[in-house]
């Protein structure tokens, strides 16, 4: 009998065992597919948590602005030639002519293949830009822990002077944003260099290579007080280098854009097939070619747009990088690399450090 009841008891445990491991497994299984959502892969990508329909208006509202007024042009010219052949005042060239429909289609396969390699080359260099600020991440972090752990500390204000010298590699990439936004240095970099140095920047051509000039001249002072030897000193010379190359690839996208001819090009063959496509479509469907001419220049169009709005990656747009995220990623890391290096403090550089007064002049 007690043998029989621990029998049961085995089954039911084994079975509210396996039901839990179904659960999971379910469980996993949801969030796996509410991952490959746009909108979690949106919030993955900005920080933002928003509802899907608030996603597809922010990325589609910066596009929709650009190309609108051409749709309504658009769709209003088809509406004038639905009127024209409403009243059988298109001219019979246009009205039958097979040329048309030919060069219609001749224009479908020239426009779909050029419309490609407009977006793979904007894609290329949002890519490329994605790559470098993913580069900049990896090397302020090794920069970074580099100068907290390599640079002895002998005296208690040398604690402060490396919370400062840390400080400037965040603010190093805060300024390379908004440099390439081609803004004026903001208050986004006061909390990370005292006040001296804050001022310094309003008034330079490059605020970047300013901060890099002076994270380099903090290593070397250190190497001459010997903090850290001549390996540590290249070591870490050799990572400010590959920021300052980093913002020299930035640079190139921001400098220099796809051929202007190439785009040139492709909207004067957009506009002359949205003014034949017309003719050959109100034959057939009459009042419907309006809205499906509108359609189709927004499809054309949008495509246009966002190799357009891509192609320059840095701006504020909802399709370029997220550099306010992943400048806030780097300012946060470096925080964390500060206030759980051996014997550091997390202090704000304040105005009595030896970063203050760079010992050269710019």
């Amino acid at each position: 009998m007690i043998f029989s009841i621990s029998k049961k008891a085995r089954s039911r445990q084994n079975r509210s065992q396996k039901f839990a491991s179904i659960k999971r497994s379910q469980s996993h299984h949801r969030k796996l597919v509410a991952l490959r959502s746009f909108r979690e892969k949106f919030q993955i990508y900005t920080g933002e948590q928003l509802h899907w329909l608030q996603v597809t208006q922010r990325l589609l509202t910066s596009v929709i602005h650009g190309i609108l007024p051409w749709v309504i042009m658009c769709g209003s010219y088809g509406l004038l030639i639905s009127l024209l052949d409403h009243y059988g005042k298109l001219p019979a060239f246009f009205a039958d002519s097979k040329i048309i429909q030919n060069v219609v289609i001749s224009f479908n396969v020239i426009l779909s293949l050029l419309l490609v390699f407009r977006t793979n080359t904007a894609h290329e260099r949002f890519w490329e830009g994605r790559k470098l600020w993913g580069s900049m991440v990896n090397t302020t972090r090794n920069l970074a822990r580099g100068i907290s752990i390599t640079i002895e500390q002998r005296e208690p204000q040398e604690r402060d002077e490396k919370s400062a010298a840390v400080y400037l590699v965040a603010a190093f990439a805060v300024a390379m944003k908004i440099h390439l936004r081609r803004e004026p240095m903001n208050s986004e970099l006061e909390p990370m260099m005292s006040p001296l140095q804050y001022h310094q920047l309003q008034n330079v051509n490059h605020a970047p290579l300013e901060i890099a000039y002076w994270m380099g001249d903090y290593l070397q002072h250190q190497f001459e007080r010997q903090r850290l030897n001549i390996f540590q000193l290249t070591s870490l010379h050799e990572l400010l280098d590959d920021m300052v190359d980093i913002l020299g690839g930035c640079e190139r996208i921001l400098k220099t854009p796809v051929p202007l001819v190439y785009t040139v090009t492709l909207n004067a063959l957009l506009w002359i097939y949205f003014l034949l496509l017309p003719f050959q479509l109100v034959g057939g469907i009459k009042w419907w070619t309006a809205p499906i001419l509108a359609f189709m220049s927004f499809l054309y169009l949008g495509i246009n747009e966002v190799g357009a709005e891509i192609e320059e990656p840095f701006g504020r747009d909802a399709n370029d990088l997220p550099l306010d995220a992943i400048c806030a990623t780097i300012v946060r890391n470096l925080e964390h690399i500060i206030q759980f290096a051996p014997c550091a403090r997390v202090l704000r550089p304040s105005s009595g450090n030896v970063l203050d007064l760079p010992r050269k002049t710019a």
